[in-house]
């Protein structure tokens, strides 16, 4: 059963139908063979209100739950979210990890005063590590950033569009964000709205991210690692080697006389 949770901001209520706890995250990692995806995690401070944290919705780790799905997001004057649906899977035979978090309808009111209207069909990312490495992608369908215009579906990594309003950069927004953590495991963030919090800066300070997946380097393959694949490999080479052993005895006992 999904829980609804409700934000206090400045005296507007906002309402998220979510099935994760609303709470800060810590920075994206992820240990050989894990992964784990999620839709929408907000933490920002506007200016002149209280701060608002959410996040992250809809989460899937390879640890579980492997997939995760929410009904709506709606952070008032901060973001709009329609469907969204995570998943994060590891196959044990090869080692390999997926994860993917689509995110429908998104809007950022947030942005209005220095864009105006900004909204996204599909926010997707993905990423995939594999034993020749890790990799990832964005795909945004139907992008339009308002004022600054429509942007390309499969953005380069790390593209970034400068937000002013009036003489100030207030913010930037970075599409198809690609981090590679200190452990070796990459985190793409498809859209990461980063007020900049400046003197005097209209929007305030903090994050908004849209759509995000992390992958650890690929496990070793369970047939070659520990627990059940190296049993199941130490007695195949146990049938194999017992019969050669037992033949080469035999070859070796002296003949007997009538």
């Amino acid at each position: 059963m999904k829980n609804t949770h409700l934000l206090r901001r400045g005296g507007l209520l906002a309402a998220v139908v979510a099935s994760v706890a609303i709470a800060g995250a810590a920075p994206a990692s992820a240990a050989p063979g894990d992964g784990s995806a999620y839709g929408v995690k907000v933490d920002v401070k506007l200016l002149g209100l209280d701060a608002v944290k959410a996040g992250p919705l809809a989460e899937a780790k390879t640890s579980g739950p492997t997939t995760n799905s929410l009904a709506k997001a709606n952070l008032t004057g901060v973001l709009t979210a329609g469907a969204i649906n995570t998943e994060a899977k590891r196959d044990d035979n090869s080692g390999a990890v997926t994860a993917k978090a689509s995110t429908a309808d998104v809007g950022l009111p947030l942005l209005k005063s220095a864009l105006g209207s900004v909204g996204v069909k599909v926010v997707e990312a993905t990423c995939t590590a594999t034993q020749k490495g890790v990799q990832g992608a964005t795909n945004l369908v139907g992008a339009n950033l308002g004022s600054a215009g429509a942007v390309d579906s499969t953005p380069a990594p790390n593209t970034q569009v400068k937000v002013g309003l009036g003489d100030a950069n207030v913010a930037t927004i970075i599409l198809n964000e690609q981090i590679k953590n200190g452990d070796g495991s990459l985190t793409v963030n498809a859209i990461h709205v980063k007020l900049l919090g400046q003197a005097l800066n209209p929007l305030g300070s903090g994050d908004v991210i849209v759509s995000s997946a992390t992958c650890g380097p690929a496990g070793l393959p369970v047939p070659l690692a520990s627990g059940a694949g190296l049993w199941i490999g130490l007695g195949l080479l146990g049938a194999v080697a017992i019969p050669v052993g037992i033949r080469v005895v035999r070859n070796r006992r002296p003949a007997t006389t009538a």
